[in-house]
């Protein structure tokens, strides 16, 4: 009864919260139609929703363990449901899914159905058995199930540090996202926007734990799923008259398709791709050329900079040759990794567009195998890492009742499912619209999206239209558009109201933040309550543990901001390798700690161990920015789905190391036999 009663409290809380939002949103409408200027709507925006959640923070600050680590146990499955699916969809799904969709066509649908996939292994394998052992972390829950004779440290600590690992992998792309998002609304630095929106992830995470967290994010949701509903119905009703983007992007496709086989057999285009190939040529016999070619470049860049000083340049000239001089690989090894990238890319280019909805398109068999191998390893991991991630996990600690956690799941497919049916929408739409807009357009006539966006960045530009062939018209070629920012810009391409863009802006900040603070108090409670707790001070008091868990999660989050500020990678392959390194690290202990009593301590230590060593190791050695080579792919599978090695090694780990060590003790079969009895309260 208690429940039902704040259940109701809990909806019509949140109901006002949404009429209130939608008032907001009309009234920043009209101060446009009256002619505000366009930044005080993006500042309004901004600042609106930034200080919504800190008000939500600083009402549920708490120093209560329950309530800092689980919300107290109390949140209703709807709720939770909500909670669950702002903390899932990330800057990933928010900002960069649909952007790799649109540049990748069918191909990028892997990240959908393995993410959606993976909800349902929580569901059946791991939710309610977590929710039933009833503590507080997943390391806690490792370290017990896996406790052994001599104590349960050993997994416990490998268990943190696959935690944090992932955790912070995963962070780095969430507050890279924020500040994508915060400075191209506010004009600051990107370096300055990541640390401006730090500050707003730690008010939540910071005062309030858990509880805080829980109620932001519900509101959080509410932002999110408007901000991407309404320019994706606005841009179909724009195209196809019908405002049910899931419905009416299917009648786009054909003529995307047509248009696609026009550019692929126009000769502007082809005069434009053969140009990226003898690029991709040139750097090809550079490569092969090296070391020589790599001496003979630096010469050349200095010469060029002391001719420029010695001459009558202008001062914009010299210092575009002093950071072209700067920027020269600084070894021979690292010419042949970026000359290697800069072929890639120019093969890319090269290749007439992707089709929209031709599975594994490609110009032979053999490549389009490749290409479903490829797909199929993707889907195995980001499912297993699903059902693998700490901070999605701990979520379900937070319901009321094994039931409840069950629920929750199902909730939280359905409030995803929401986004997720839509996003493919979004990228066809975009896509289309600059197709018939953009493309065949003069170059002094280009819209002023695109020279906005190309100086966001200006050392790696977001967007790049070159006239490669100097005819003086845009080919579809020519048009180099980064995938994080395809949602950003839909207003501005679509030509839709500035307050459109601030919606999709405070959406995207709301996704990127929701998952950031679920990831930092994931790892500052691994750290505190798993390391300090139970290993250095078990006799800690309840007001210290929190203490320290607010400290090492200042600590943790200032030290992600800087790695974010160093741009390591785009957001997808950063939650791409989260996800395999979950999967190869936890799964196999997770699941074979619920479903097969025979596994024991030595066989989680050498899963653990194995899963995660094979997976960092295929990344190192395959992925270009850790130093790897593609040529040193097994099977041609991506550095991005090294977990398809991870999981099936650390669960070969598991299973045989058991098999050749002693039994679990009696202990710990009563414990399993007690999270897998049904409990339907």
């Amino acid at each position: 009864m208690a429940l039902k009663s704040f259940t109701r409290r809990l909806t019509i809380y949140y109901f006002w919260y949404t009429i209130l939002f939608f008032v907001f949103l009309i009234s920043l409408a009209v101060l446009e139609k009256e002619g505000v200027p366009r930044v005080w709507i993006g500042y309004l925006f901004m600042f609106a929703t930034i200080v919504i959640y800190a008000g939500i923070g600083v009402m549920s600050r708490t120093s209560d363990i329950s309530e800092y680590y689980v919300a107290g146990r109390r949140v209703p499955a709807v709720f939770n449901g909500m909670a669950t699916a702002a903390d899932w969809m990330s800057a990933a799904s928010f900002l960069s899914l649909a952007g790799g969709i649109y540049l990748t066509g069918f191909d990028g649908l892997a990240y959908i159905i393995g993410w959606t996939g993976g909800f349902c292994l929580v569901a059946l394998l791991i939710a309610p058995y977590l929710r039933k052992f009833g503590q507080y972390s997943i390391p806690d829950f490792l370290g017990t199930r896996y406790a052994g004779k001599h104590g349960s440290n050993a997994v416990r600590i490998l268990a943190v540090i696959a935690t944090v690992i992932i955790s912070f992998t995963y962070v780095v792309a969430q507050i890279y996202g924020v500040g994508l998002i915060t400075s191209r609304f506010t004009g600051v630095d990107f370096s300055v926007g990541i640390f401006l929106g730090l500050a707003s992830i730690l008010v939540c995470s910071f005062l309030g734990g858990m509880r805080a967290v829980t109620w932001t994010q519900v509101a959080q949701y509410i932002i999110i799923i408007v901000a991407y509903m309404i320019p994706v119905t606005w841009l179909s009703a724009k195209h196809t008259h019908l405002p049910i983007p899931q419905l009416a992007y299917g009648t786009t496709l054909p003529a995307l398709n047509l248009k696609e086989k026009i550019f692929a057999n126009d000769p502007k285009e082809q005069q434009v791709r053969a140009i990226f190939e003898q690029r991709a040529d040139a750097y090809l016999d550079k490569i092969q050329h090296l070391p020589g070619s790599w001496e003979e470049g630096r010469y050349e860049v200095q010469r060029k900079l002391e001719d420029l000083k010695s001459g009558n340049a202008s001062l914009i000239d010299i210092k575009a040759a002093g950071r072209e001089l700067a920027n020269y690989p600084k070894t021979p090894q690292e010419a042949e990794i970026r000359w290697n990238e800069a072929r890639s890319a120019n093969l890319a280019r090269a290749e007439p567009p992707v089709s929209n909805f031709q599975p594994y398109a490609a110009k032979t068999k053999e490549e389009s195998d490749i290409k479903r191998n490829n797909f199929m390893a993707l889907v195995f991991c980001l499912m297993m890492g699903t059902a693998a991630l700490p901070h999605i996990l701990i979520r379900y600690y937070t319901p009321p009742s094994v039931r409840e956690s069950r629920d929750s799941v199902f909730w939280s497919l359905f409030f995803i499912m929401l986004l997720y049916v839509t996003i493919p929408a979004l990228a066809i739409l975009v896509k289309y619209d600059i197709y018939t807009s953009l493309v065949g357009t003069d170059f002094s006539k280009l819209p002023s999206w695109v020279t906005y966006w190309s100086s966001v960045d200006k050392i790696n530009p977001l967007v790049n239209i070159t006239d490669i062939n100097h005819d003086g018209i845009v080919q579809l070629a020519e048009i180099a558009l980064d995938g994080d920012i395809v949602v950003l810009a839909t207003p501005e391409i679509a030509g839709l109201p500035y307050v459109i863009s601030g919606l999709i802006a405070a959406g995207g900040l709301a996704a990127a933040l929701s998952t950031a603070d679920g990831l930092l108090l994931t790892i500052s409670n691994s750290l505190s309550h798993d390391i300090y707790y139970k290993i250095v001070d078990p006799q800690a008091s309840t007001q210290k543990r929190v203490t320290i868990s607010k400290l090492l999660l200042l600590v943790v989050a200032l030290v992600a901001a800087y790695v974010a500020s160093l741009k390591p990678a785009d957001i997808l392959s950063l939650v791409g390798a989260a996800f395999s390194l979950a999967a190869s690290a936890l799964f196999p202990a997770l699941v074979m700690g619920v479903f097969w009593k025979r596994a024991n301590q030595h066989g989680a230590i050498a899963g653990i161990i194995t899963g995660f060593v094979v997976c960092v190791y295929y990344m190192l050695h395959t992925h270009p920015l850790f130093g790897g080579n593609i040529s040193n792919q097994w099977f041609h599978i991506a550095a991005i789905s090294a977990g398809v090695f991870g999981v099936p090694a650390g669960m070969a780990a598991l299973i045989g190391v058991s098999l050749l060590t002693p039994a679990t003790d009696l202990h710990t079969l009563d414990l399993v036999d007690y999270i897998r009895e049904p409990d339907e309260k």
